[in-house]
């Protein structure tokens, strides 16, 4: 019984790491697409806990995306460029200073 059980758990295993390769290996166009949305969401979320902001909004959603709305707002208007101009020069520095080798990585 107890080796029967041992198996089952065996095969479960071997069953899901045979639907993790398909899945990691899927070239269809929509599922390209997915995943890279899915990297791109997860990399912008890292950027928010990078910037501190969760801690300084104590994980307060509405705060967030009120904040973000604002920056939506003032890309917006007239001083896009400057505004563009000013948090890039800001956000090389800050990538510069946490991390030294993001600093390259950021360069237009």
């Amino acid at each position: 019984m107890i080796a029967v059980q041992a198996a089952s758990k065996r095969m479960a295993v071997m069953r899901n790491r045979l639907l993790a390769k398909r899945a990691r290996d899927d070239c269809r166009d929509w599922q390209v697409k997915r995943r890279e949305r899915t990297r791109q969401l997860i990399e912008l979320g890292g950027l928010v806990a990078k910037a501190g902001l969760i801690e300084l909004t104590d994980d307060d959603r509405s705060v967030l995306f009120g904040a973000l709305s604002e920056v939506a707002a003032r890309l917006r208007s007239d001083e896009r460029d400057l505004c563009l101009l000013l948090w890039r020069r800001r956000g090389k520095r800050q990538f510069a200073n946490v991390d030294p080798e993001m600093g390259d990585a950021t360069d237009d």
